[in-house]
């Protein structure tokens, strides 16, 4: 009975020493103590690893009162190994609050369960969600877009990226002709996965040879290599920028081929150098060529001027072969008569935000919080007010106070600006991210970018070498409002952080072009919108992610804004379609992708621009690209080459010129009547631009799916009548086409509105085949 009751004592006492661990226990969390950057790179030394190590300890041990030891239990991890600073320990609340007012620390985390994230921009567009792809996901459908061959023509490759690793795929289609150009030192070998890489540069080298570092196809800008893997880069977990948007990269199709053809040097490229590129590509067996690239400006308003730009000849000849080309529309955005790259056998691309910023705030003297966004990998070291100055009133002696409002390079006097927050005006000569640079160099703390009138509401994320922020027009005024009403004004920049599900995404980023064409009006563009805007994707190690010779910093992956970004989200979901439907021509893909597009925002309002009005078809095209609708679409809108071909005849070409175009396999009709108008080129997209009382335009059908009776319905544009003849179309067999044709007629009080927007859908109860109309009614 006593050693039964010594047991029944000492199990009471192990239940009493456990419960009073466990209260222990949950009075402590665990907590992020952030402190900013080290001085050292990664190629630190163990030693410097170690220093580290200990003032995390000797920090954490003067706010407990113990030694060094005592600190040492309770950090879990020391951030040393790069330019990261910081640790993570076990800590009462009480003490992560004593911290967080230490001088040296920027911020205090407390550490939260998280689930996985992706890049965000597939997510965004439902291919999956939580990491987990959805049923009926193109992915499935496609296969992740096994064996298709893209093939990028822009600034060349990373190879070493993990984006790029072959682990799982088969051996290369045995179709494929393209290699590797690896002789050279620090060339680029060929795997499973990267197919092709190969430069061309002879162009740049008598035009502009300085701008040529070697001969090779290896990326030195990040430019090719962040296009590319969004493209078709693998799976790639833990990936990040400094932390921010951390989840699994990956492209639209994760197991296609890629092939990586440098054409551009130092952000230019030759035009003789694109065509090769172009020539190469659908060559080798390319079945997607994605163009991340354009002219600066549209071409002339002249048919004849369509042929002087090397990407209309080259996509022309890949349409001719069955290779689909995608193109960026540009980013000489908000202005109308802005697209590039607008022939209509491309597929050019808009770009759009996801549901994902980088939010930081700006706290004024005054106690007013201004939110603004930045990337920035550093923060300020304390969370007390720093004086602020307008750049314009820090010029040097020696600067245009216009110059240094800017923050151009070499304008800031140092003795004005040393340990404070800068105001630097948006625009200029200079980039952003230099912006921020010459702040730095002259001795500045931090750095606010103010937008302009012109800039709005539009703000981009930048990966800024010093702890900044980016404010709209309407927080700049109240900024400049507060610098107004006082003498010493003073601010804080609060760290950036990751925010996901933010509400009316997508819209129209600000730089995106917008239409008409001034050279092609009767064809929309941009054709489609996708993710352009803050996209995560692997990038050289070359050089840091602002690509300034002094950022020193590097990283596997970059966060990057463009309608360059948009493109290759296209590119890959054109090359899904081509594995899941290998008979569609790229006519046809094209169709899938834009009469299958969204243009509501994630609360169903109707997509807005980047200064919150609502957006239209030159802005977004058929709206956003929506994948895994476009894998059934019901019926599409097809074109063959001489569908082309005729098109160009009624832009006036001469038979001489189509002969030589078609190689002899085509000729404008004899009869000049017997040409169709331009208007009536069979495009997913309706456009009039020169509307003088009625007119009739001409369009196709083909199905794709089952026997189906499609009805139509149409929404016209203000101000004008609209009819459709036939209202009912009835397929009874896959492949079988059906024409219709749509008038309008302009309405005599609404002429000289400009041009006005509505819609025709097609819909057999299951599939909506929807198609933008645009009109131009003049007198």
């Amino acid at each position: 009975m006593a050693r039964r009751r010594q047991r029944s004592l000492l199990l009471v006492a192990v239940v009493q020493f456990l419960s009073l661990c466990v209260a222990e226990w949950h009075l402590h969390l665990s907590y992020i103590v952030y402190l900013g950057a080290h001085a050292y790179g990664r190629d630190a030394s163990a030693e410097e690893h170690a220093r580290a190590t200990q003032s995390h300890h000797h920090l954490l041990a003067s706010i407990l009162g113990g030694d060094d030891e005592t600190a040492r239990q309770s950090i879990f991890y020391s951030y040393t190994k790069s330019t990261l600073n910081g640790f993570a320990a076990h800590l009462e609340e009480a003490v992560a609050k004593q911290i967080e007012e230490h001088p040296e620390v920027v911020a205090v985390l407390e550490s939260k369960m998280l689930k996985l994230h992706t890049t965000r921009s597939w997510d965004f567009m439902d291919l999956e969600r939580d990491g987990q792809v959805l049923p009926g996901s193109i992915w499935n459908h496609a296969k992740f877009g096994q064996d298709v061959i893209i093939a990028s023509l822009d600034s060349g490759v990373w190879p070493e990226s993990h984006s790029f690793t072959d682990a799982g795929l088969d051996d290369v289609p045995a179709r494929w002709k393209g290699s590797c150009q690896d002789t050279v030192k620090y060339g680029v070998a060929c795997n499973r996965k990267l197919v092709g890489a190969r430069f061309f540069n002879r162009d740049m080298l008598l035009s502009n040879p300085a701008v040529v570092a070697a001969n090779w196809t290896r990326d030195t800008e990040g430019h090719g290599t962040h296009t590319l893997s969004t493209a078709a880069g693998t799976f790639v977990p833990r990936a990040s920028l400094f932390g921010y948007a951390t989840g699994t990269a990956k492209g639209g199709a994760p197991r296609a081929r890629v092939a990586a053809y440098k054409v551009c040097w130092s952000g230019e490229c030759a035009a003789a150098d694109v065509l090769a590129g172009f020539e190469s590509a659908i060559h080798d067996g390319a079945d997607v060529i994605s163009v991340s690239f354009g002219q600066d400006a549209p071409l002339a308003d002249d048919a004849r001027s369509l042929f002087q730009e090397p990407v209309t000849l080259g996509s022309l000849h890949a349409a001719v072969h069955g290779v689909s080309v995608v193109c960026s529309a540009g980013n000489s955005g908000p202005y109308d008569n802005t697209v590039v790259n607008a022939a209509p056998w491309v597929t050019t691309v808009a770009a759009t935000t996801v549901d994902r910023d980088f939010p930081n705030v700006l706290t004024l003297g005054n106690s007013v919080r201004l939110k603004g966004m930045s990337l920035e990998s550093t923060t300020l070291h304390s969370n007390t007010p720093y004086p602020m100055v307008d750049a314009a009133r820090a010029a040097r002696a020696t600067s245009n106070p216009y110059d240094a409002s800017s923050c151009a390079l070499g304008t800031l006097d140092p003795a004005a600006v040393k340990g404070k927050i800068v105001v630097c005006r948006r625009g200029g000569e200079v980039s952003r991210v230099t912006k921020g640079m010459a702040v730095l160099d002259a001795g500045g703390a931090g750095m606010i970018l103010a937008n302009d009138r012109m800039d709005g509401e539009d703000i981009v994320a930048d990966p800024h070498v010093l702890p900044a922020t980016m404010i709209t027009y309407s927080e700049a005024v109240s900024l400049y409002g507060y610098m107004a009403s006082t003498v010493n004004p003073v601010a804080n920049i609060s760290p950036s952080k990751t925010e996901v599900g933010v509400k009316n995404s997508p819209s129209v980023a600000g730089f995106s072009s917008r239409g008409p064409s001034g050279t092609l009006p009767y064809v929309l563009k941009p054709d489609i919108a996708a993710p352009g805007v803050d996209i995560l994707a692997a990038f050289t190690e070359y050089v840091g992610p602002t690509e300034l010779a002094s950022d020193k910093r590097r990283s596997e992956y970059a966060i990057l804004s463009g309608t360059s970004m948009a493109c290759p989200h296209v590119s890959g979901v054109i090359a899904l379609l081509k594995a899941a439907r290998p008979e569609w021509s790229p006519a046809a893909m094209r169709s899938a992708i834009m009469t299958t597009a969204r243009t509501q925002d994630n609360t169903g309002a109707p997509m807005r621009d980047h200064d919150g009005r609502e957006a239209n078809a030159f802005a977004y095209g058929a709206g956003n690209v929506h994948p895994n609708r476009a894998v059934d679409p019901g019926l599409v809108y097809d074109a063959t080459p001489d569908d082309y071909f005729t098109f160009l005849c009624s832009m006036g070409f001469s038979e001489a010129d189509m002969k030589r175009l078609s190689a002899g396999k085509f000729a404008c009709p004899a009869n000049k009547t017997k040409v169709p108008a331009r208007e009536d080129l069979n495009y997913p997209s309706i456009v009039v631009p020169s509307l003088r009382g009625t007119q009739t335009v001409t369009r196709r059908l083909k199905n794709v799916g089952r026997p189906a009776k499609y009805l139509a319905s149409w929404r016209a544009p203000l101000g004008i009548t609209m009819e459709v003849k036939p209202t009912v179309l009835e397929f009874s067999k896959v492949s079988e086409e059906k024409e219709f044709k749509v008038t309008v007629t302009s309405q005599k009080d609404k002429i000289g509105m400009g041009y006005v927007f509505g819609r025709l859908v097609w819909t057999d109860g299951t599939h909506y085949v929807r198609s933008p109309v645009v009109v131009n009614a003049l007198a």
